[in-house]
């Protein structure tokens, strides 16, 4: 009976994921404006919510390729957009991140927010559901809608509830992230114009087929990657940030940038343009350098602690970048870990910042000082959050930089993974001094004439859980890895070919390891890291005329390509469909 519940759930569960938001947000709607009740349906929601998303690692299976709990349903007839969702390693914990950040937000604006209490919360759960369809979507235009759609209640908020000039800066937000929709958008259309489709796979392989003139892809990658560079930000496209922090309520702030900039970026641009994302890295790569730099140093200056966090984080974020189009299988890993981990510490880092700010009603850093006799508890979750936030060994921002850094020494270059690890010295620099600044010295004036309560139960609630989750992982972070290192992006296709053919040439080795895996399958189908080094061995028959396989295992290898994704970081993959072709002739 459970075993067929939990089978007719994974049917349905991103629907429901995806529903119980927007429900939420009607609900809200509808009630009248009176006293917390708003806040409560608003938390009982967005607790359903984050259940929901946890049956996804419950029930994922990790090694399985392609897509989990999948709905592929035609929504419109013309144009042909369906209603295409489903789950990944790459998406896998970022889902489950929103769902968490959900109770985490409206728990931070529990005493913050006091006046129109019901637009707040109901546009709060409509930027829920926005946030989860752009983790979940694989059509591309039901990508863009959700994608749109978490731009507009973020620039509302921003403008009602800024701390003092919020809608100047809720409309510099709206402009930096709205205007490089536009080209995203002729984009997509131009896609869906060559190919006649919408969805994510079948533009993958049309792509790597050749079906699109190279310049053509050029631009809808440049467009695609300016899009998302923006909502990152990447340096220099950050004038948008700082602002947007220092005005954003707590639960905005803590999701306004990163994840959804840069999962787009890793599964839009590289996945869906190999060779435009292999030919732009090295430009992106040294921007995401300068920005890890130019973050950092930034925020050493800052006065504003929300100004500090802001620039730390575009620290953070050019980490995340320079592991993403590092192209390697570690550094891809790192990134991806890097997201979930960074939302955790950012989380917890906002809510503490929401809590000083509401008890003193400033964020100057020179007003504090000495904080910590009145706070303890306070001063505790802080160092915690900030030692994670500066890569400790043993919690959880350790772990992806140590990543990301790593593969950029080995497999991309020496001198700017030297350059990116200064990040850490200066990171420190900032955050024990900001620690030291609002918490320890003599107690300042401010501290001594303003008698505050600590960190009330709610907070303690929700800090110590995501504190917790902190350590666990940077103690255990095998857990989230295997998930994220064999989701369905093809990296590491070369290193595991040449290690199984090491004596022959790359391109032997690769039809070698083609021909074998069909040769040795008992099964009925190809497993997604079996077709992936099939279809590098389609891509390789040209330079290899002396090792082919049957005809008749040429045709398999032409449906698996039809099947999977093609091996995105293989210098020879886009011809592999074309090369079946003139191979089976």
């Amino acid at each position: 009976m459970g075993g067929t519940l939990s089978m007719n759930l994974n049917h349905s569960i991103i629907t429901y994921i995806l529903l119980a938001p927007l429900i939420g947000a009607v609900l809200i709607a509808l009630l009248p404006d009176r006293g917390k009740l708003s806040a409560w349906v608003a938390l009982l929601t967005s607790l359903v919510s984050f259940g929901l998303t946890l049956h996804l690692p419950a029930h994922f299976l990790v090694g399985q390729p392609g897509y989990q709990f999948e709905i592929n349903r035609r929504w419109i007839e013309r144009p042909a957009i369906y209603y295409h969702v489903g789950v990944d390693g790459l998406s896998l914990w970022l889902v489950v991140l929103v769902g968490l950040l959900a109770p985490v937000g409206v728990l931070a604006s529990w005493n913050a927010i006091n006046e129109r209490k019901k637009v707040f919360y109901s546009l709060f759960m409509v930027q829920q559901t926005a946030m989860f369809g752009v983790f979940l979507a694989l059509d591309l235009m039901v990508y863009y809608g959700f994608w749109e759609l978490s731009l507009v209640p973020m620039a509302v908020l921003i403008a009602m509830y800024g701390r003092k000039d919020g809608p100047h800066a809720a409309g510099r937000f709206f402009l930096f992230t709205f205007i490089p929709s536009a080209p995203l958008l002729v984009a997509i259309l131009y896609l869906y114009k060559e190919t006649g489709s919408f969805d994510f796979e079948q533009l993958q392989y049309s792509i790597a087929s050749g079906v699109i003139p190279a310049n053509a892809l050029f631009w809808c990658g440049l467009a695609f990657l300016f899009a998302f560079a923006v909502k990152v930000p990447v340096f220099p496209l950050h004038g948008w940030l700082a602002e947007t922090f220092s005005e954003a309520p707590v639960a905005l702030a803590m999701v306004v940038a990163g994840k959804l900039g840069l999962y787009s970026m890793l599964r839009f641009h590289v996945m869906l343009f190999p060779q435009q994302a292999r030919a732009i890295a090295p430009l992106v790569i040294a921007l995401g350098v300068i920005g890890i730099l130019y973050g950092a140093c930034l925020a050493l200056v800052q006065r504003d602690f929300f100004r500090l966090i802001a620039f730390a984080t575009l620290g953070h974020f050019s980490v995340t970048t320079l592991g993403i189009y590092g192209l390697n299988l570690i550094g891809r890993d790192g990134a991806v870990f890097l997201m979930v981990s960074q939302g955790v510490i950012e989380g917890a880092l906002f809510v503490l910042l929401g809590v000083l700010e509401n008890r003193y009603a400033t964020s100057q850093i020179g007003s504090y000082g000495g904080v910590a006799a009145r706070l303890p508890r306070t001063a505790t979750f802080f160092v915690i959050t900030s030692l994670a936030m500066i890569g400790l060994p043993l919690l959880n921002g350790f772990v992806g930089e140590f990543l990301v850094l790593s593969s950029t020494f080995t497999s991309v270059s020496r001198g700017w993974a030297i350059a990116a690890t200064v990040t850490v010295i200066l990171g420190a620099g900032y955050m024990l001094w900001l620690v030291q600044r609002l918490f320890y010295g003599p107690e300042s004036a401010m501290a001594a004439s303003q008698p505050v309560e600590d960190l009330r139960f709610h907070e303690i609630a929700v800090l110590a859980p995501l504190a917790a989750l902190m350590l666990a992982m940077g103690v255990a972070p095998g857990y989230w890895l295997q998930s994220i290192e064999k989701s369905s992006a093809p990296y590491g296709v070369v290193q595991q070919v040449t290690a199984v053919e090491p004596a022959k040439s790359h391109e032997a080795a690769l039809v070698a390891a083609g021909t074998n895996v069909l040769r040795d399958s008992s099964k009925n189908g190809l497993s997604g890291a079996e077709a992936r080094v099939s279809l590098a061995s389609l891509a390789a028959l040209k330079s290899c005329p002396d090792t082919k396989p049957s005809r008749g295992e040429v045709f398999s290898l032409l449906q698996a390509s039809c099947r999977f994704e093609a091996a995105t970081f293989s210098e020879t993959a886009p011809s592999a469909v074309a090369t079946a072709t003139e191979a089976q002739r």
